[in-house]
């Protein structure tokens, strides 16, 4: 039984990247000789296990053998006398293609380390274009590695090229979309994602109501979310929705037909239909209103903040206005019922005078600019 680190870490180890997890590949090995060491078998496809201390993730190596369509439908082998370069060719590049033994030493079959460091995504072999998930990951790492020059091989676009107009990606789940794109706002380079997708004509797949895009946008966008502040909680919000904001959601639900969870689609929709009130000539009192009651601010003020986090990179102006809109906030949310009730108002009359009041009192912070 020989075990071998593999994947990420290796390559993110070679890269100088911090080493998020761990993956393991066991050589040799059965189901009953895991368990008997004490790994916990937590896989249900195939045997995956967590080490008895370090609860790193342990599978045993393994080949693969295509069965219908989509991503799914493998029959997997796990027998002992499979080999690590057996494990390897089926791994999707080969720079992730590339384990490491307990010594340090690097096992590396498929030229994983040269593609390393010529900086370039290639996939291993032919049996990439059995897997259509592949497409959206290498879109992802392609963005991920930007930074630091990496491309895609000609050949390997080719081959996803093709997959695309065999209708691979319609295979496919929502929500396994939805997974990759997530990863992708967390790397903070979605512009480039979306770019690479676009290219493959991709994109009718995974965000079927932007379809168009170009240099320009990509540019825009990456300005606009580079300034956000990723240490926010409402970072990944924010991102979606400037990333999206442009495109025409009205015919789409993204909830419930592409599996957008709801704070992220909500986020998008707050943006697109306030964006326009806060770009409008006319900038008074009963504007800022609207926006606080189309948000709903005064029973969740989170969703004003998270329109507010994700307008002031939009430009100076929106930046201007977001700031004014945070006091003008502030300044209504101190009306108190108190305050018209001592004044007479009884009953329904009391949010009305309320409503009346705020007014007043953003309009005075509008008088003073």
């Amino acid at each position: 039984m020989k075990v071998y680190l593999v994947g990420g870490a290796v390559r993110d180890k070679l890269l100088g990247r911090p080493i998020l997890e761990r993956d393991y590949v066991v050589v040799g090995a059965t189901i009953r000789d895991m368990l008997k060491l004490g790994y916990q078998q937590v896989g249900k496809d195939f045997p995956v296990f967590l080490h008895p201390k370090s609860k790193d993730e342990h599978a045993l190596a393994r080949t693969e053998r295509k069965q219908g369509q989509g991503y799914t439908g493998f029959i997997c082998d796990f027998a002992p006398t499979i080999t690590l370069e057996d494990d390897l060719i089926r791994r999707d590049l080969t720079v992730n293609a590339i384990a490491e033994d307990d010594q340090g030493n690097l096992i590396d079959p498929y030229q994983g380390k040269v593609d390393l460091d010529n900086k370039i995504l290639r996939h291993v072999s032919d049996a990439f274009s059995e897997d259509p998930l592949r497409i959206l990951r290498v879109a992802r790492f392609a963005a991920r590695y930007n930074y630091l020059g990496f491309t895609i091989a000609d050949e390997t676009v080719l081959l996803m090229k093709d997959m695309v107009a065999q209708g691979e990606l319609k295979t496919l789940t929502k929500e396994r979309v939805w997974m990759e794109i997530e990863k992708s706002l967390k790397d903070g380079a979605i512009h480039i994602f979306t770019y690479v997708l676009s290219d493959l004509n991709a994109l009718p797949y995974v965000t079927p109501w932007q379809t168009k895009w170009d240099q320009g946008t990509s540019n825009t966008i990456a300005d606009q979310i580079s300034r956000l502040d990723q240490s926010n909680e409402t970072y990944l919000r924010s991102a979606f929705s400037l990333w999206q904001y442009r495109a025409d959601i009205s015919t789409y639900n993204l909830e419930q037909d592409h599996k957008i969870p709801k704070a992220f689609a909500e986020a998008l929709r707050d943006l697109q239909t306030n964006l326009p009130l806060l770009q409008s000539h006319t900038w008074q009192a009963d504007t800022l209103m609207q926006i606080f009651n189309q948000l709903d601010a005064w029973r969740r003020p989170e969703r004003l903040s998270l329109f507010i986090n994700s307008i002031r990179v939009i430009d100076a102006a929106c930046a201007r206005r977001g700031s004014e809109l945070s006091k003008a906030y502030k300044a209504a949310c101190n009306v108190k019922a108190q305050e018209v009730i001592a004044l007479g108002a009884k009953g329904a009359e009391i949010k009305t005078e309320m409503d009346k009041l705020k007014l007043k009192r953003i309009q005075s912070l509008l008088d003073l600019k």
